[in-house]
């Protein structure tokens, strides 16, 4: 065997092993707890844009209408945050509701006035009630130290959004 032939195995052998590495690397960061709670957050905060701008068409209750909007703008912020750090990650989102959220959103679109207000605050308080536990839970045990934070730094948003959501179904009874 050349020289040459050799230094051409060396570095296809070491491209390889590369590839092999980086591979198993993408697998075991895309196949991690942290990527899947990334992909539920985006899953729960894109149904909280779209019932959020729901509620600011379809309820009768101002304080109701207010929630709506307060989603939006509270859940688009996140939304982008968490976008950003999964572009860092190199992991892709989804593009669109899950089909739980869609079905929600299917029913909720079906409802209107007082009765909206009701389904909409009932589906909210268990919503976030959810949220909270799932962001504590990351917030205290996630293993990617920037998902960490985020779940920390959107922790008190979430409280303050069951908090409210309480006071509001309580309001549309």
């Amino acid at each position: 065997m050349t020289q040459r032939t050799k230094i051409w195995l060396g570095v296809m052998t070491f491209a390889v092993a590369t590839t092999i590495a980086s591979a198993q690397n993408t697998a075991n960061r895309m196949g991690s707890p942290d990527n899947t709670w990334i992909n539920k957050a985006a899953q729960g905060g894109m149904a909280e844009v779209e019932l959020g701008q729901l509620a600011q068409s379809n309820a009768s209750s101002d304080a109701v209408k207010q929630f709506g909007k307060r989603m939006v703008d509270d859940h688009t912020k996140a939304n982008d945050e968490l976008k950003r750090i999964a572009a860092d990650k190199g992991i892709t989102l989804p593009s669109g509701l899950d089909a739980k959220s869609q079905a929600t959103k299917d029913r909720l679109s079906k409802l209107s006035g007082k009765e909206f207000d009701r389904a909409y605050m009932e589906d909210m308080v268990k919503d976030h009630r959810v949220d909270v536990a799932e962001f504590k839970k990351e917030a205290a045990s996630g293993k990617d130290p920037e998902v960490k934070a985020f779940a920390s730094k959107t922790l008190p948003t979430l409280e303050e959004h069951l908090k409210l959501a309480e006071q509001t179904q309580g309001s549309t009874r």
